[in-house]
């Protein structure tokens, strides 16, 4: 990732990829700590829906010290990008990746002593809904004690996607895509003189998302002529710099394409006439501390324009 584009996936996720804010957690009693605590979880089913699937775990720890403890939560996702929420429970992190699976930090509560607390943890997973169902293992959940260094137990899970009919019988696995199938497509725009004497062009630019593979945002990085910079995009649900901005819209579905129109300027005395090509470049935006995600085919991830003042009327 360049420094640009890690400063626009910042700025404009406002640490979305990095940090979900939920309620602080509590402190833990003070006493001495004895016994295990431990986790146990349900199957997690995920229903279809034209957004993809979503479904919810229950996790129940159970505090078998002789105190009240606070605990942490460390949830390895059945599938990338698709953790959303834990009820209840502090706040989030994404710690790294495994397999291209988030592995997510979450504080938990306070549990008294010989007491257990059901959790809540939803997912959300961007695929096309299949008539079959499927299955999904590696989703997996650690429990750490307030103070601990290292979980005092964990438990994995297994994921089933239900078929558009309602059937779990005879699951196919599901295997996400790990790179990603973008393309991008602009056009030529002319710049025309604005009351303030300044130049201003809408060029629609389209966006295809191809699979599935796991990105949060959708970052372009524009190369244009001297002088000419990105004003602002619309609909804009992001901030937008001179050479870069988020597609607008939020996640994409497999095969899902966009259209949005994106406002380029020049300023007072630009020249009537050609100014030059321009070029935006779309690249996902996954986990932060990893490079973007490759794509299957780079040579549709770019589309060059050309650049035209108009005359003054």
């Amino acid at each position: 990732m360049t420094t640009r584009t890690a400063r626009i996936a910042t700025a404009l996720l406002g640490g979305t990829a990095a940090l979900i804010t939920l309620a602080a957690p509590a402190a833990a009693a003070p006493g001495a700590a004895t016994g295990r605590v431990d986790v146990t979880a349900q199957r997690l089913v995920l229903d279809p829906t034209d957004r993809g699937y979503v479904g919810t775990l229950t996790a129940t720890v159970t505090n078998r010290r002789s105190t009240a403890t606070s605990v942490s939560l460390v949830v390895t996702e059945p599938a990338g990008a698709s953790f959303t929420s834990i009820e209840p429970g502090g706040g989030c992190f994404y710690d790294r990746l495994v397999e291209n699976r988030l592995v997510i930090g979450c504080g938990g509560e306070q549990i008294e002593a010989g007491k257990s607390r059901t959790f809540r943890l939803g997912f959300h997973v961007w695929t096309t809904a299949r008539t079959y169902p499927m299955v999904a293992k590696g989703g997996r959940i650690e429990v750490v004690p307030d103070g601990a260094a290292a979980a005092s137990d964990a438990t994995g899970f297994t994921t089933l996607f239900r078929s558009t009919t309602g059937s779990l019988r005879k699951p196919r696995p599901y295997v996400q895509a790990v790179d990603t199938d973008l393309s991008i497509r602009g056009g030529a725009v002319t710049l025309t003189p604005q009351p303030d004497g300044t130049l201003l062009g809408r060029m629609p630019v389209t966006v295809r998302y191809g699979n599935d593979a796991p990105t949060f945002a959708l970052n372009v990085a524009a190369a244009l002529p001297s002088g000419v910079q990105v004003d602002h995009i619309e609909p804009q649900d992001m901030p937008s710099f001179p050479l870069g901005f988020t597609v607008p819209g939020g996640r994409f579905m497999p095969g899902e394409e966009r259209t949005f129109d994106v406002f380029l300027s020049a300023p007072v005395g630009t020249a009537a006439g050609e100014l030059g090509t321009g070029s935006l470049t779309v690249t996902g935006s996954y986990f932060w501390q990893a490079e973007d995600p490759q794509d299957v085919d780079p040579s549709d991830n770019t589309t060059s324009f050309t650049v035209t003042a108009a005359a003054a009327s």
